[in-house]
């Protein structure tokens, strides 16, 4: 059944991304006193940075299926896109980096950008993008290096795309 939404197998997932854009919903989780929760990446790209939770949507996946699955899946707990407020679309343009480390080819996403709000703190969440999770006050994530410039992006004043028409 072509029209369920399924990961890739590896050799085609690498030639799309070699080829094309990818798209993907990035998670600005904030909680009651306004930090925002990060997770240090794990794999390329934006490997050993801090950087928003979030993922890629799958051929055949609607935007709000994509936006439970990532919830689920990037901090533990599905939600819905109701729950959220939708922030903008951006891109990110990572040159040389991509999730299999090839040289000579980079990962070009288009970002959808969602912010959650939580009054708890989420303790126990999912290890398999990112080694750890810490809460930064927007202050201090502007002015940590460790902080990937595309997470700054969402709070540093540079506006996503915006049709100018």
């Amino acid at each position: 059944m072509d029209d369920i939404p399924k990961k890739l197998d590896p050799e085609i997932f690498r030639l799309i991304v070699k080829h094309t854009p990818l798209v993907s919903i990035d998670l600005i989780v904030t909680n009651q006193y306004r930090q925002i929760m990060l997770g240090m990446r794990k794999n390329n790209p934006a490997r050993e940075y801090w950087f928003v939770p979030g993922g890629r949507i799958l051929k055949n996946e609607t935007i709000r299926d994509a936006f439970q699955r990532i919830t689920g899946s990037e901090l533990g707990i599905s939600l819905t896109i109701d729950q959220s407020v939708f922030t903008g679309v951006y891109e990110h343009i990572h040159k040389k980096e991509n999730f299999l480390n090839d040289s000579g080819y980079g990962t070009h996403y288009v970002v959808m950008a969602f912010r959650l709000y939580t009054s708890e703190l989420i303790n126990e969440l999912p290890r398999e993008q990112h080694a750890g999770y810490k809460w930064f006050n927007v202050q201090d994530l502007l002015n940590d290096p460790e902080v990937h410039p595309y997470v700054k992006n969402y709070f540093n004043g540079t506006a996503p795309f915006k049709n100018k028409g």
